[in-house]
């Protein structure tokens, strides 16, 4: 019976822990998440996602529709579509953000391309690498649950940056943030336990 009731006392022990430090995470995902966009920034990094074919995932349009309005009102603003070509995808994640960009009016000198990463940490650092000289303020895009670890990313890279959060489409959240919460745990691990 007392080791029934120190297993249960265990598990309530875990499971408030467990709750407790999702909480944490969802506490830093809404903090970046709603944090005010400054304008005229010198440069965007849209981060990939998953093109089906060659039509960018719900999620990942919501990025380039993001990126779409920031540059149509911030006319001197370049932008790094990043993201390389990964399974089932017909082209690569910046060519979709590229041609997405182009629809909207966006000119094709603003646009420059990073198509080889296949993780949100290439994506900083290959995109760090196409940075035009003397840009220094730059914004990160991706969807709201994502923004938290991009930017801790990026200035971890020594890059100057703000979030641009981009709407995450209701079908897309159960998954989309319980996958965040792990790989943020991870991030947490690389940079404090094994780095």
């Amino acid at each position: 019976m007392k080791n029934r009731k120190r297993v249960f006392i265990l598990i309530g022990v875990l499971v408030t822990l467990g709750l407790i430090y999702i909480g944490f995470l969802q506490f830093k995902i809404s903090q970046y998440s709603h944090k005010e966009v400054p304008k005229n920034a010198d440069y965007l990094i849209v981060l990939g996602a998953r093109v089906k074919g060659t039509v960018p995932s719900l999620a990942f349009a919501s990025r380039i529709n993001a990126a779409g309005d920031y540059l149509k009102k911030n006319k001197k603003t370049l932008v790094i579509a990043s993201g390389g070509k990964g399974p089932g995808e017909e082209i690569s994640e910046a060519e979709s953000i590229r041609r997405e960009l182009v629809k909207q009016g966006i000119s094709e000198t603003r646009i420059i391309l990073e198509d080889q990463s296949t993780d949100t940490y290439e994506n900083i650092n290959f995109s760090k690498r196409l940075i035009p000289e003397g840009a220094k303020h730059g914004l990160v895009v991706t969807n709201n649950f994502h923004l938290y670890r991009a930017v801790s990313i990026a200035r971890d890279n020594d890059l100057e940056v703000q979030g641009l959060p981009a709407e995450t489409p209701w079908i897309a959240v159960p998954k989309s943030y319980s996958r965040e919460y792990l790989a943020i745990t991870k991030f947490y691990l690389k940079r404090y336990i094994f780095d």
